[in-house]
């Protein structure tokens, strides 16, 4: 029996399966590969509880025909890493947060989700949470990450830096919501193997 292949692609910090880039992905992936299961949740509003709906998501499916990618924006990108390590799957990132712990600490009180409406704490737990899950060793054969040097949120070094042994595409200019997106799609896909299942 053939692997079934599932995409999992998870938005960024107070974002949303609605997203452009979200949107954009559902799409191509339907479009080009309509076998493939693709799932975009609406990600919950802390991390600890993120990862157990990702991991509940992912494990309720898995079985040994059943095949894992992740496609993370942003904060988005860091939570893919954290899965691709647990379950040792291949991750395409887009300009992905690298050190969020630090980047929201500014943001700690109330935010409102300008997707869902829904309103939030950033509290200091968040942060530890954060903390608590990032990967400092990767498995570089695991990754391509995508960045563009003018991402206004994220410093792009960063992700350059971390992910240095990974196969990464630097794109100049550009911004946080990634200029052109539509256009590295097939890479995503030629990154996943897809052709060859097509």
């Amino acid at each position: 029996m053939s692997k079934h292949i599932n995409i999992l692609y998870l938005h960024g910090f107070n974002s949303s399966p609605q997203s452009m880039k979200a949107q954009l992905t559902k799409n191509y992936f339907g479009e080009h590969f309509p076998n493939i299961s693709f799932f975009s949740p609406q990600l919950a509003s802390s991390p600890a509880a993120v990862i157990e709906q990702l991991t509940t998501l992912i494990d309720s499916k898995s079985n040994k025909e059943n095949i894992w990618y992740f496609i993370g924006s942003s904060l988005g990108g860091y939570f893919s890493t954290y899965l691709s390590e647990k379950y040792q799957s291949k991750a395409a990132l887009i300009n992905p947060a690298v050190k969020p712990f630090e980047l929201l600490a500014d943001y700690l009180g109330e935010q409102t989700n300008p997707y869902t409406n829904e309103v939030f704490l950033i509290e200091k737990h968040f942060i530890k949470s954060l903390k608590n899950i990032d990967q400092v060793i990767i498995s570089k054969n695991n990754y391509l990450v995508m960045v563009q040097t003018g991402d206004e949120v994220l410093d792009y070094q960063e992700a350059v830096d971390k992910y240095c042994d990974c196969q990464i595409i630097v794109q100049q200019g550009g911004d946080h919501s990634f200029i052109h997106y539509s256009k590295v799609l097939p890479q995503i896909a030629m990154f996943f193997n897809l052709y060859q299942t097509d």
